[in-house]
């Protein structure tokens, strides 16, 4: 490829401005969408909901599979993925204790032939294009009802004495220290074999009520249920013994790495707790399922939650709004990410309220208001169908421009030092801009990864307005723009952003004219 050759210049470090705030980004004069917002999907592999979309796949399919969703959620906007790695007692990845999953190789327990790690590749392409990779363990289930197959590897076998039957399913007994411990260890190992962002747990706990069925623990509850007013109450404390268990594990690990949970929507109706959420009678994570959701991000177990607030804004018992106001003030300084349940929009819903198309981008646009972090999408599916053109509006409006992970500064608070050395040269499509590596900043980091910001020569420089973000890269110190115009003057930043999303001091301004077959500083 042809090259013109090359500019450099001595840069200095400007005024530029690198806050972000929760929802919208301001300055003193200007109101910009957010720089800062999570926006995430659950891709779910349990019963091939979302991928692989069949259990009979050979490899090849299954990542040129994957790496189209990951293709189609990048367009759409997204920043992080949460992808399902343990469904019932089995594993998407090589290095677990726990038998291959039936839905990824047709039988449980059968290795994939030929053999691969599905979870190091789903990893290494989600961070080549920008995404969080986070991994969802299901916590509770050792078989389910949907299941053809169970291995004589699935701990189910091994320890029957760990399992609780109910309603089809084969569940773990979270009153028994040993159980607690397996799945603490089942966890950090993940964190230690793997390149993760974030650590993730869905809902289930103990299970949803059905209609003629027990938990059947009596014999665990006098064991180790002395001390406790009510089994409920022992069972609550059963999962908090196990969240804090896993925290302190993943600390010990990598503090670094992400750990959150996506609870039943409602923590308690105000009607049981004036404490509670204006909801009415609806079905409460405290008392229905013993977890008690608000302790752990009270305690500061969990460094986000992100409750399933699958409800529309005119819901009788659980009306969107209120759920929302409610968590926002009982986030206790974690970050709170809005579950959207993108499954009902145009669906065969009782709730009429489905129907609207502006019923879910609404709902994005109050959390927003409300200054949550962001939000997560179930399920993968539901955003491929576009109902009611809903991506359409993601895509178009908005998350129509990137926005930046937002930052953990309990985990990390100290940004990559800038750039260095920003060069510039015309190709023959675009003007490729290339700079060095920054130095280690004072916690060792340096850049994961950078953003490129271009102005007009009139514009006032600042971090705020996500609308200068040309782009980002991922693999490298090198970018092209190719939207450059021959006879325009271009003002271009750089910024280094560590793995936990903090942002450095730009480098720049780097001015440049393009005129034919040669840059001009000016």
């Amino acid at each position: 490829m042809k090259k013109i050759p090359i500019i450099a210049f001595t840069l200095l470090l400007t005024t530029f401005l690198l806050n972000g705030c929760k929802a919208q980004s301001t300055d003193s004069e200007n109101v910009y969408p957010p720089k800062r917002e999570f926006r995430a999907v659950w891709i779910a592999t349990v019963d091939n909901i979302d991928w692989p979309s069949s259990k009979n796949l050979v490899p090849d399919e299954q990542r040129n599979e994957f790496s189209a969703l990951l293709d189609f959620h990048k367009k759409v906007g997204m920043n992080a993925v949460f992808v399902q790695v343990r469904a019932a007692g089995d594993a998407f990845y090589a290095k677990s204790a726990e038998p291959w999953s039936e839905w990824l190789t047709g039988q449980q327990g059968r290795r994939p032939d030929p053999m691969w790690d599905p979870m190091e590749f789903m990893i290494r392409e989600s961070h080549k294009r920008g995404l969080e990779f986070h991994a969802w363990l299901n916590l509770n289930r050792l078989v389910h009802k949907s299941a053809r197959s169970v291995s004589s590897e699935n701990i189910s076998k091994i320890h029957p004495e760990w399992i609780i039957s109910y309603d089809g399913y084969k569940l773990f007994d979270f009153g028994l220290p040993e159980v607690r411990q397996f799945i603490t260890d089942i966890t950090v190992n993940v964190a230690k074999n793997y390149d993760v962002d974030g650590i993730h747990f869905d809902d289930y706990f103990y299970p949803y009520a059905v209609a003629g069925q027990s938990i059947e623990d009596e014999a665990t509850y006098r064991k180790y249920g002395k001390g406790f007013a009510t089994k409920a109450d022992w069972r609550r404390n059963n999962v908090d013994l196990l969240v804090k268990q896993i925290h302190d594990g993943l600390m010990a690990t990598n503090p670094r790495i992400k750990f959150g949970i996506s609870p039943c929507g409602v923590w308690r109706n105000k009607g049981t707790d004036p404490e509670g959420s204006k909801t009415y009678g609806a079905l409460a994570s405290y008392d229905d399922l013993f977890a008690d959701s608000r302790k752990w991000v009270r305690e500061g177990w969990v460094d986000y939650i992100a409750p399933q607030v699958y409800f529309s804004s005119r819901f009788g018992k659980v009306p969107y709004k209120n759920l929302v106001d409610w968590w926002t003030e009982n986030c206790y300084g974690r970050h709170f990410y809005v579950g959207l349940g993108a499954y009902r929009v145009g669906g065969k819903e009782k709730d009429g309220q489905w129907a609207n198309p502006t019923e879910m981008p609404n709902q994005v646009r109050y959390s927003r208001e409300n200054e949550a972090e962001g939000t997560i999408f179930f399920s993968s599916r539901s955003l491929k169908n576009n109902n009611l053109g809903f991506v359409d509006s993601l895509r178009n409006d908005l998350f129509r421009y990137p926005a930046l992970v937002p930052t953990m500064a309990w985990k990390d608070a100290i940004p990559p030092l800038s750039p260095k050395s920003l060069k510039a040269t015309l190709l023959n499509n675009g003007l490729e801009l290339f700079w060095e590596k920054p130095d280690p900043a004072t916690d060792g980091e340096t850049a994961t990864y950078y953003v490129i910001y271009r102005f007009e020569p009139t514009d006032k420089p600042t971090a705020h307005d996500p609308r200068k973000i040309l782009g980002m890269a991922y693999e490298g110190e090198r970018f092209v723009d190719m939207t450059v115009q021959s006879g325009k003057k271009y003002v271009y930043y750089i910024t280094a952003v560590d793995r936990l999303h903090n942002e450095g001091r730009p480098i720049g301004p780097l001015k440049v004219e393009v005129l034919d077959q040669k840059l001009q500083r000016f």
